[in-house]
């Protein structure tokens, strides 16, 4: 494969490290500022809108530029947005940091992907994507945790500026091996964005991107606050908060592993048994959340859960939104990352009246309603799988 593929891939995991890496940095952050862990859970929403919002801009935008100054632009805002929230002391400049590294990953990922099929033959495509997408996995099992230790010795100022020097490099290398412009067979300048956007109409769409919202905000919203419920809610040392992130990461590793060999064949069946066994769990450990047996147990359990039916539900999301070639993978990522606006928000206003159960509880009623909407919609036609 090209050497731009595994720049990408860096690149991409350094993006994903810090889109999941507040799961280990909210108690320094919370004790730092001197604000509530509630309101530093906010800060993942913060990251999330700013996905929302720039990964349809950037769809619609992005494939008119010359992907190198694209990619370049993207990576040094993101690197500068992680410098100025290292050094800052106001919670507002923080978030504000957030949702700009938000907008360039949104911009850098959507031009990244364009970039890839132009680069590597149609037969190899495939694979190709899976290997730059593979850095978002491995900032779960590896990027993750390393940031949750950085941050337990040296302060969660230490895991931005880790990021922020990954990303650098990888700045230099795009920018040398990036291609000026694209192929003929690159983004789909020409396509009609009003025909794109009509395909939100269907209604096998709107079952898939509703399901992407409520799973992704039923995971975001417990990964959130995994520090504190792992701490402050059973008990464990602040030490193991790396170990039980990499669990929880290894867990969505065989997650996503297990969507890409079923979905495309086995798609309903994915969904139909692993919607109703995640309200299970989340209830499960909604119920144990004092029980350190509960956090070893079912952290990489619903990691792969979260995970499997996840991806299985991108790829069910974007073969139905295949009359919007250029747009469907941002419908996919604006469902996610509504999820992981959502999920945050709702978990920190339950911390309040039902402690750091509270999260959990409402994980666990994100799935349930995951759950009802897939039993009442699949009544509708969807795509045969």
């Amino acid at each position: 494969m090209p050497v731009l593929l595994h720049v990408l891939a860096v690149a991409v995991f350094a993006q994903g490290t810090s889109e999941f890496v507040l799961a280990g940095l909210v108690p320094g952050i919370s004790a730092d500022l001197g604000i509530t862990i509630a309101r530093a859970g906010y800060l993942t929403s913060g990251f999330a809108v700013g996905m929302v919002v720039g990964a349809p801009l950037t769809a619609a935008l992005g494939r008119h530029l010359p992907p190198r100054w694209t990619l370049t632009g993207c990576l040094l805002v993101f690197v500068a947005a992680h410098a100025a929230g290292a050094l800052t002391d106001q919670f507002a400049v923080l978030l504000v940091s957030r949702f700009v590294a938000a907008l360039a990953n949104a911009g850098f990922l959507a031009v990244a992907l364009s970039t890839v099929t132009t680069i590597v033959p149609a037969g190899k495509q495939a694979r190709a994507l899976a290997a730059v997408l593979g850095g978002t996995t491995l900032a779960l099992i590896a990027g993750v945790p390393a940031g949750a230790l950085l941050g337990e010795v040296w302060g969660w100022r230490s895991a931005l500026w880790a990021i922020a020097g990954l990303s650098a490099l990888a700045l230099v290398a795009v920018a040398v091996l990036t291609p000026g412009r694209l192929g003929p067979h690159g983004p789909h300048a020409r396509v009609d964005l009003r025909a794109e956007l009509g395909t939100l109409r269907s209604p096998d769409l709107v079952r898939y991107l509703v399901l992407g919202v409520l799973v992704n905000g039923a995971t975001f919203c417990a990964f959130t606050y995994l520090a504190p419920i792992v701490t402050d809610g059973a008990g464990l040392g602040s030490s193991l908060v790396p170990v039980v992130l990499a669990l929880f990461g290894l867990g969505a590793f065989a997650g996503v592993s297990a969507a890409g060999r079923l979905a495309d064949v086995h798609g309903h069946l994915v969904l139909g048994i692993g919607v109703p066994v995640l309200v299970a769990g989340w209830i499960l450990w909604a119920v144990l959340a004092g029980s350190p047996s509960a956090v070893w147990v079912l952290a990489p359990v619903l990691g792969a859960l979260s995970f499997a039916v996840g991806g299985t539900l991108i790829a069910r999301g974007m073969a139905a939104a295949h009359g919007a070639p250029t747009m469907g993978g941002a419908f996919s990522t604006v469902a996610l990352n509504l999820g992981a606006l959502v999920g945050p928000l709702l978990g920190g206003l339950a911390i309040g009246p039902l402690g750091l159960a509270g999260p959990l509880v409402v994980s666990a009623s994100l799935a349930a309603a995951a759950a009802l909407w897939s039993a009442t919609s699949r009544r509708r036609p969807t795509p045969r799988s």
